[in-house]
């Protein structure tokens, strides 16, 4: 069972206000955001936190509940944690060369079955889903299993907010998509 006191550190993406105001910052604050860092970067208000739940799953949502608590027409837009990384970033990130992390996607070393990247910015620089590699990383013994659950975690939840975003704007076209979807 995880330790109750552990900390998890994340940021929350605001949308619904441009400015950091006196009021939102103590609304926020009232509502349980007091183990957060405000601040405004490109017209966005962000959370930084450093909350303590018995996983990551539990920070986060409760987190967004407590912003939602605040009620002054703020919401989560996303937890800030990019889902597309490049070749580089995946070697950032189990701290292993580019060049051991292009032979992975090669196939030349590891078991082979590295995940397809699922979009490109431009000619010769795809990206992959951070989830789906986590999931061969893990299964390959080159992360942990939690940090395999933590992409997880966060993939979920942004992609509820984001389909949450999408409701609000168009609810027909997305329950026309989800229908079709779900006949395929």
């Amino acid at each position: 069972m995880d330790d109750p006191a552990r900390e998890f550190d994340f940021a929350l993406v605001l949308s619904g206000a441009t400015e950091l105001t006196t009021e939102i910052e103590d609304a926020l604050f009232e509502a349980g955001c007091d183990d957060a860092t405000l601040s405004v970067e490109y017209g966005r208000i962000w959370l930084q936190f450093s909350r303590a739940a018995p996983g990551l799953k539990d920070a986060v949502l409760s987190a967004i509940r407590d912003v939602r608590k605040a009620n002054v027409g703020v919401d989560v837009l996303r937890v800030n944690e990019c889902g597309l990384v490049s070749q580089a970033e995946i070697a950032r990130r189990i701290n292993r060369s580019r060049q051991l992390v292009f032979q992975f996607i090669s196939g030349r070393r590891g078991p082979g079955g590295f995940p397809p990247p699922v979009c490109q910015v431009a000619d010769g620089a795809p990206l992959w889903a951070w989830c789906e590699v986590s999931v061969w990383l893990c299964e390959n013994d080159m992360i942990p299993e939690e940090e395999l659950d933590e992409a997880e975690v966060i993939a979920a939840v942004n992609n509820a907010l984001e389909r949450t975003q999408q409701l609000g704007r168009n609810p027909a076209l997305v329950d026309e998509v989800t229908r079709a979807v779900a006949a395929v």
